[in-house]
């Protein structure tokens, strides 16, 4: 393979960081669920991507979704994979889920 290919691919490259989708409310995941977040998101059957961007292009306004854009905004990152299998991130709230059951 040519390195100025890799090279120039890289360039192109975006950080991205998969967090638990525990970071998110419940009226946030449901939105990502539905794709009716105030910024863009694409959901997956687990949770979701989304673009913070740099510098970021759209503050949330939902406020659980914004402290987090803040944080991804300091340490770099671009996207943010919010993911049922993902690490949960100490400092970062943490919201239970329903229980469907009541």
């Amino acid at each position: 393979m040519e390195t100025t290919s890799v090279a120039n691919l890289r360039a192109q490259a975006e950080p991205l960081a998969s967090l638990s989708i525990s970071h998110l409310s419940s009226s946030t995941r449901l939105k990502l669920a539905d794709d009716e977040l105030s910024v863009n998101a694409y959901p997956t059957d687990c949770g979701g991507i989304l673009y913070v961007g740099v510098p970021c292009h759209r503050i949330p306004t939902e406020a659980d979704l914004a402290a987090i854009f803040e944080v991804a905004q300091l340490a770099g990152v671009v996207w943010l994979n919010f993911d049922s299998e993902a690490a949960v991130i100490d400092g970062l709230p943490i919201f239970e889920m329903p229980d469907p059951a009541s």
